[in-house]
């Protein structure tokens, strides 16, 4: 198509180039192809519940890596605003009701009072208004209570990232996300040097905010805990995002007449994620977070994950030295067979077509490849990605997380196979068997987007979201699913996801 050449600037300030946006433009008219599934994840199908035994090893290797000079980080997915986590209450501060009529809005002022960021709120009330949460409420005026959460002449709640709201109750303090971040660290990932790596995605408009808690919390949990905490942030970076459209596929445009590009959800952080230098990362959303006292749990099998990671990482690097070398034995082959259907859960056909040596080299192509070891709870309801196995293009078959939309009407009963859920609760091995980084943009299937359906002034349009940072961004990544308890899932999505027992202090 033809470009102006103002628009053909703006192209260029992102980063991009007009091939590459009529690409993206393209990509709306002809979709994305299906996606094919052989099955649901289960236990002893795809699932792996390890023994008390194993996990004890885990934990051993675990604490091994990091004694033995292993490097690690946290990557914390954090740029999003809290907008959507109070979406409920938007509408109440912004409708005609003074007082609370849902069941949303009524669960939420019967226990506001819970809410660590309470003591906040009043202050603010008192500071603009000239009377506290109490004497509004009393009064019947609901909604200003929630104006003042969420406005900017309140606490501006509705519009600041998730990482700085006021999370939890914790002995007389008040925690936010990040510092419970913070801690998390310090209590599984410090390396041998005392050193905790922890890295936070943000928005342009945020990273001030996420200074200044890091900076006021950092002294008192180094002194705490006895580490130095080595904290980066970073962008999610213009040259990820995508066109807009209209619903004709036409550019969508701004009212001055200049292309409207939008961020391209959390796929576009992979390459963020390549940019770290730590073989081992932990990923883990900013908002599935618990204090201190509810943290056990999540610290044993973050420690156990990891334990996974490094065995399958020493099993694998062993494997791709003698292929490399060409000293394996048949007997090492039937091996490696075996490891690559049993901890890998990957399959092929084609493999007892092959003879030794195109077996061998079919074998290291499929190991030399970035791991990631997922923890996955069991199913309860809760909406997003699940544990399948997937048909890749090969022909091979793969562990893959997968979202509903991915599924179409023909495989949409697999879903109801589906035992266990995805909490993004993963950790990574970016390094292969020399110690060199993966190109971790090299693994990701262009083919794993998907388009949604936006608004803009008014003006419907449609919106290309990249391959998600654990979907289709790790497709070609060796996977193995790892069962852990529900108890290390406890995301905020909504405000009153606060008011859960694992987010509340002991009775």
């Amino acid at each position: 198509m033809e470009f102006s050449n103002k628009d053909l600037q703006q192209i260029r300030e992102h980063g991009l180039t007009p091939e590459a946006v009529e690409a993206q433009i393209q990509r709306f008219a002809t979709g994305f192809p299906t996606l094919h599934v052989a099955h649901a994840a289960t236990i002893d199908n795809g699932v792996i519940a390890l023994s008390q035994n194993e996990e004890t090893e885990c934990v051993y290797a675990w604490e091994d890596y990091l004694h033995t000079g292993g490097t690690v980080e946290k990557f914390v997915p954090a740029s999003g605003a809290a907008s959507r986590m109070f979406k409920n209450m938007f509408a109440f501060a912004n409708g005609d009701s003074p007082v609370p009529t849902t069941d949303f809005e009524l669960r939420f002022f019967e226990g506001i009072k819970r809410f660590a960021f309470y003591e906040a709120l009043d202050a603010k009330c008192k500071e603009v208004d000239g009377v506290g949460v109490d004497e509004l409420i009393a009064a019947g005026n609901h909604r200003r209570v929630a104006q003042m959460l969420l406005f900017p002449e309140g606490l501006n709640y509705g519009n600041k990232p998730k990482g700085v709201l006021l999370f939890h109750r914790v002995e007389g303090d008040v925690h936010t996300a990040i510092e419970e971040h913070m801690e998390e660290g310090a209590q599984y990932a410090t390396d041998k040097d005392g050193n905790v790596n922890l890295h936070f995605t943000v928005s342009p408009e945020h990273r001030s905010l996420f200074e200044e808690v890091i900076e006021a919390k950092r002294e008192a949990l180094e002194r705490r805990y006895g580490v130095k905490f080595r904290i980066s942030m970073s962008e999610q970076k213009s040259s990820t995002d995508t066109i807009a459209v209209n619903l004709d596929n036409t550019p969508f445009r701004n009212p001055d007449g200049s292309l409207l590009f939008r961020p391209a959800g959390h796929g576009a952080l992979i390459e963020n994620l390549n940019e770290r230098e730590a073989r081992v990362i932990f990923v883990k959303n900013i908002d599935n977070v618990v204090p201190a006292d509810k943290r056990a749990v999540t610290l044993k099998y973050k420690k156990i994950i990891g334990g996974y990671l490094i065995l399958l990482q020493r099993s694998i690097s062993k494997y791709v030295k003698l292929l490399r070398k060409g000293t394996y034995t048949i007997n090492d082959l039937r091996n490696m067979i075996h490891f690559l259907h049993d901890k890998l859960c990957t399959r092929d056909t084609v493999i007892k077509t092959l003879d030794d040596d195109k077996l061998a080299a079919y074998l290291l192509k499929k190991f030399d490849r970035p791991i990631r070891v997922c923890g996955v709870v069991r199913n309860d309801g809760e909406p997003g990605g699940g544990p399948f196995i997937a048909v890749n293009r090969d022909g091979s078959i793969s562990p893959q997380i997968m979202e509903s939309s991915q599924f179409t009407d023909e495989t949409a009963e697999l879903l109801q196979d589906a035992t266990h859920f995805n909490p993004v609760d993963l950790v990574c091995y970016t390094a292969d068997s020399h110690g060199d980084h993966y190109d971790l943009t090299k693994y990701v299937d262009p083919d794993t987007g998907f388009i949604s359906s936006k608004s803009k002034d008014g003006k419907e349009l449609k919106a290309l979201e990249l391959p998600g940072l654990w979907n289709g961004a790790m497709s070609d990544w060796n996977t193995a699913f790892i069962e852990v308890p529900i108890d290390t899932f406890n995301p905020v999505k909504t405000v009153n996801d606060l008011l859960r027992p694992m987010h509340q202090p002991a009775e």
